[in-house]
């Protein structure tokens, strides 16, 4: 299940970063993400054993310490929990030897402990509210109920507290690297511009660099299915392709019948450059025409009905994004307000607006903490990848007029309204600005990797006898 690999098997931390579109929580791409995870070091040579006679094995405990990373203990069952988990859901790990595999993941471990002490001293902090919304966002990311991800998780052998508690650990490290890392990386005006035009030289020898609208009908299939369901499900998605092939409404067809969260949008997901689809879309389209219609595809989900809105070479003068005009209420973090409080706050004023008793725009001007309240909290038109992704998720599942629920993000409690939408050329400096959030996020990818290893060097790391399973 990629929602168990991405939090905690891999400990992925691009998940819930600011990353391409929605990506808190994206799956982690195997094994080679522990192997990149930090410096591939073993015990200290000082502890190796001269060359002396060979000792009877001894039996012991398989409960142990196995390595103190700053006299905080990492054990036995600590990294093989971890094993078990990654070999479970990544059949490549079963090619690594055993215990290449397991010295991988106790380092893996080693590096994270050094990051969340890290995140401790700064006074970081992550509460159950925030931890709410993770735990929803994996569920409807996999395009499941919470109670359906509840019931998956269990079934996985890992208990719900183990699971937040994964939750709240990648939450933290996510704000230590906001904090220690993104706020430091700068892009000039002409590193943006060198970047848009390499992309386009690129784009002119690569067709896959290109920005793709989609849709889709979900027919989703549940988990341990029986041949007869998903021959339904099969047949069900099959007729809905025939149909929108046929000309009906791929809006009208999405509404009645699709399975996923985006169904309020007519199934459409967004410009959105390529690498930010599921490559099982983006190969089912690659020789769709716009508004041609592709599938049924199987998924881990289920069955997926697409249709191409619309396709754009990266960096060319036509380029096409979806738009959004959105408007928030930002209540900042308050040491005199939990974040409990403000959620209920924003309930509160959701409420009031959808029983026609309050304006959303004077709500803004008088309650939120941000420079957009004296426009009525009007953010103006946005393009993907602008917002953090807490923020930028929500407001991706919203149709015109809609208002969100209350959204933590590592700035405050926001109750977003989409106000419109639309598919529009990007003008020059937009051009610029988004090639500089691009250009940004690989050098944040960057100077992240320098830092955490970095911070692993800096770490009192003794190790103990080696993990046994």
């Amino acid at each position: 299940m990629k929602y168990i690999r991405s939090i905690i098997t891999l400990g992925c931390l691009a998940a819930i970063a600011a990353s391409s579109g929605a990506q808190g929580y994206r799956a982690g791409s195997g094994i080679t993400d522990i192997m990149r995870a930090g410096p591939r070091l073993g015990p200290p040579a000082a502890r190796a054993p001269a060359a002396a006679p060979a000792a009877a094995p001894v039996q012991r405990s398989a409960e142990y310490i196995v390595a103190l990373v700053n006299s905080e203990p990492i054990t036995n069952t600590d990294v093989q929990t971890r094993v078990s988990r990654l070999i479970k859901e990544n059949p490549d790990a079963e090619r690594v030897p055993r215990g290449e595999l397991t010295r991988l993941v106790l380092e893996r471990l080693i590096t994270e402990r050094a990051q969340l002490q890290l995140a401790k001293e700064a006074g970081l902090k992550v509460d159950e509210v925030a931890i709410d919304q993770a735990e929803q966002t994996v569920a409807r990311q996999n395009e499941i109920s919470l109670v359906e991800l509840r019931r998956r998780v269990a079934d996985e052998g890992i208990a719900l507290q183990d699971f937040r508690n994964d939750l709240r650990d990648q939450l933290l490290l996510t704000r230590l690297r906001d904090r220690e890392v993104e706020s430091k990386v700068k892009i000039s005006d002409a590193e943006a511009d060198e970047y848009l035009r390499d992309q386009r030289n690129l784009a002119v020898k690569n067709a896959a660099l290109e920005n793709l609208n989609l849709a889709q009908v979900l027919v989703a299939v549940p988990e341990n299915a029986t041949d007869a369901q998903v021959a339904a499900a099969q047949k069900k998605a099959q007729d809905l392709a025939q149909r929108a092939r046929s000309g009906e409404d791929f809006a009208k067809l999405v509404r009645e019948n699709s399975d996923s969260p985006d169904r309020a949008n007519g199934g459409a997901i967004g410009m959105r450059s390529a690498d930010r689809y599921p490559s099982l879309f983006v190969e089912a389209t690659q020789s769709t025409a716009v508004n041609g219609i592709a599938g049924p595809v199987r998924s881990s989900a289920g069955f997926h009905v697409l249709k191409v809105l619309a396709k754009a070479q990266i960096g060319s003068g036509d380029a096409t994004v979806t738009q959004t005009q959105v408007r928030h209420i930002l209540l900042l973090n308050d040491p005199k307000r939990t974040t409990a409080q403000a959620v209920a706050q924003l309930a509160e004023f959701k409420r009031r607006v959808q029983a026609g008793t309050a304006d959303f725009a004077g709500l803004a001007r008088d309650n939120s903490q941000d420079a957009s309240a004296k426009a009525g909290g009007d953010l103006g038109w946005s393009r993907p990848g602008q917002f953090v992704p807490e923020f930028e998720e929500a407001m991706d599942r919203l149709a015109p007029g809609q208002i969100s629920d209350p959204v933590v993000s590592r700035f405050g409690v926001h109750l977003i309204q989409v106000v419109g939408r639309r598919d529009a050329k990007l003008s020059q400096s937009e051009q610029r600005e988004a090639a500089r959030a691009a250009l940004r996020e690989q050098r944040v990818d960057e100077a992240f990797t320098t830092w955490v290893q970095e911070v692993r060097a800096r770490a009192y790391v003794e190790y103990r006898d080696p993990p046994q399973s």
